[in-house]
């Protein structure tokens, strides 16, 4: 993940758009390679709205880490990480996936985004009866299929699904299912089809998908519930708090908001999400089956009006309240469009689109069959392939010409092994004049789209330069994981002197080993300070102010600093119970047992500081060491030249 992380960076700190100009004025040299003026220009314009540190807008700054970059890709160059065998494989894999996006038809593109919106923007309530049948299956066996569903179909309309269900289902080979409300891109696109297709009270003729032979019927069909944008109180089931279990927590928190305490303040206080707790709970906005858990979804949308909350309920993630703070209808047609469009290529549907592309490469490339290729392989096809024995004839010509697509020349070879290595999967029985025609399809179509891929980079200047820049990416990663991330486990004396050199920078800040008590009522949190000056330990104050269901005081205890979110930025640390401070709409007291005064930390204690800090060091000393290995010659005049095209820009 780190690795995909930083070549993504990568591409963000140096992305190279699409030419504008035919420029080759050479900017600077390393080690007599050039670097060309339009390259610097293109990335510093690129990154002017993007970077935040204000001396990287500066241009003689921006070429200093342009430098320092192509150093880096000279050394990794120089050392042979292109030629590995990770590295090649991983850039072959990214290339595959870009690709994608290159090699669409945007009219089929364009028909099934439209769809996927309508399908989106409707929901479709269905269930459905199963047979289970694999792909080799007997035509036999299919009919039996159909003719098991036909009947069943039959029995739905007169009798209902409910009494068909419990008659059929033994979820292994027949499934009985109510799959509830769904949309767009929640089922196979096969199967998403007849839903849509079939009208309500209906049900459809038998019809196949990847998983076997099926029958729906379409109990309803909605407009889709939407967005909502909700704020959360989250408490993990597993937590540091000795005191109380979530589930207990959570109740607390919920009696304290019945009470009439503020949703975003108690968020903020105590929920245990901490990338929204800081926001009074507030989430990203989602739609109908979007999140991970089916549980928080459900309950979000039950919630009918703004600023309703909910109970607490659990999830797979921990305890929850909701707040509903905005509900919206599906966002329009070209809001959602870029969306759609990414989803629909990588859906089953995409199969329309590949359709689609065969054709037109078929015609880009002038393809030319061998009009005697499939009768001859006909000829050689024997029983043995259904078996994986068959064996291509000892008079097998190899060299004659199959197929040529533009410049390449596809042979009988090439099929021929094509056939032999497939046979070892698992093939269904059909007509040998079936079987040839779906391969030689087959062979013919992954060619055609292995050829215009391979070929995409001198068609396309943007799918090339992109390429280019994640090869650099994956040279870069490989190059700094080798000189500079894996010091930790290479230089560890070395590690052990820095610190020891740099120790008054590594130091705990004060700290306090403390109970902090939150109420929103003053006399409450009054009487608790008492009660902690007595002696009290919390559960006792607990046990005593929060009777008969009424929470009116939370402790939060622990090891804080300055930054834990129970204490307020003004709280005095000093040893004892302190003053009551004002903390967002609530009162906290402290009952600090001790304070931690400021202290250097042990080795082992700031460890990952300490080996962050050495590597900036040690990158630095690197870069002057490959700036002597590889003379870097900077054009002055045209540095000149590019200062002023960009400031008169």
């Amino acid at each position: 993940m780190f690795r995909f992380i930083y070549v993504l960076l990568c591409l963000v700190v140096f992305n190279l758009t699409q030419a504008q100009t035919a420029e080759k004025a050479v900017l600077f040299t390393v080690a007599d390679t050039p670097v060309y003026s339009d390259e610097f220009i293109r990335i510093f314009n690129k990154n002017l709205d993007l970077v935040k540190d204000e001396s990287q807008k500066d241009v003689d700054s921006y070429l200093k880490l342009f430098v320092s970059y192509k150093l880096k890709i000279k050394e990794a160059q120089a050392k042979g990480l292109d030629t590995m065998p990770t590295y090649l494989r991983e850039l072959g894999n990214y290339k595959s996936q870009l690709a994608k996006n290159y090699l669409t038809d945007t009219k089929v593109t364009d028909a099934l985004v439209e769809e996927a919106y309508h399908r989106t923007a409707n929901e479709v309530k269905a269930s459905h009866v199963l047979i289970r049948l694999d792909d080799n299956v007997s035509p036999q066996d299919t009919l039996n299929a159909y003719n098991e569903l036909m009947k069943l179909r039959s029995r739905i309309l007169k009798e209902g699904f409910d009494a068909v269900q419990k008659d059929v289902h033994n979820g292994k080979t027949v499934y009985a299912e109510n799959l509830g409300y769904f949309s767009a891109f929640k089922m196979v696109y096969d199967f998403e089809n007849v839903a849509y297709t079939t009208k309500v009270n209906e049900v459809s003729m038998p019809f196949k998908t990847r998983f076997g032979y099926h029958i729906l019927l379409v109990e309803d069909a909605r407009p889709s519930r939407g967005e909502r944008t909700v704020a959360h109180i989250m408490i993990n089931n597993k937590r540091d708090d000795k005191l109380e279990d979530a589930e207990t927590r959570i109740h607390e928190i919920y009696k304290k908001i019945q009470q009439g305490e503020s949703f975003e303040s108690l968020a903020k206080q105590f929920s245990e999400d901490k990338s929204s707790s800081g926001n009074g709970g507030k989430l990203a906005t989602f739609g109908g089956g979007q999140l991970s858990s089916i549980e928080f979804e459900d309950v979000a949308f039950s919630l009918k009006n703004n600023g309703d909350i909910s109970e607490p309920f659990e999830s797979g993630f921990g305890w929850h309240i909701i707040k509903l703070l905005d509900k919206s209808e599906v966002a329009d047609f070209e809001t959602m469009k870029p969306e759609l469009e990414a989803r629909v290529k990588r859906d089953s549907r995409s199969q329309l689109i590949n359709t689609s592309i065969v054709n037109t490469l078929k015609e880009r490339y002038k393809v030319q069959d061998n009009p005697e290729a499939i009768a001859y392989f006909e000829s050689i096809m024997n029983e043995g392939y259904f078996l994986g024995s068959w064996q291509l004839p000892k008079d097998f010509t190899g060299t004659k010409t199959l197929v040529v697509i533009d410049k390449k020349t596809l042979t009988y070879e090439d099929f021929g092994q094509y056939l032999f290595k497939n046979q070892r999967r698992a093939t269904p029985r059909k007509p040998f004049n079936v079987l040839i025609k779906d391969h030689y399809e087959a062979f013919l179509n992954a060619n055609l789209m292995q050829y215009q891929e391979e070929n995409l980079e001198n068609e396309s200047k943007e799918f090339a330069h992109i390429v280019t820049e994640y090869r650099d990416g994956l040279l870069l990663f490989d190059l700094m994981e080798n000189e500079i991330w894996n010091s930790s486990k290479t230089d560890s004396i070395a590690i052990q002197t820095f610190y020891t050199a740099n120790k008054s920078n590594y130091n705990w800040s004060k700290r306090i080993d403390a109970d902090v008590a939150s109420a929103s009522n003053k006399n409450t949190i009054k009487t608790v300070k008492k009660m902690l000056e007595s002696g009290q330990t919390p559960e006792e104050i607990k046990e005593k102010l929060n009777a008969n269901g009424s929470i009116e005081v939370i402790f939060t205890s622990g090891i804080m600093d300055k930054s834990h979110q129970a204490l307020t930025a003004d709280m005095v640390f000093e040893k004892g119970v302190s003053k009551i401070y004002r903390h967002e709409s609530a009162y906290v007291v402290a009952n600090i047992k001790d304070v931690l005064p400021e202290a250097p930390k042990t080795f082992e204690e700031a460890k990952g500081q300490i080996i962050s800090d050495y590597q900036v060091v040690k990158e630095q000393q690197w870069l002057q060491s490959l700036e002597q290995k590889y003379p870097v010659q900077i054009n002055e005049s045209v540095l000149n030249n590019i200062k002023a095209k960009l400031k008169s820009n």
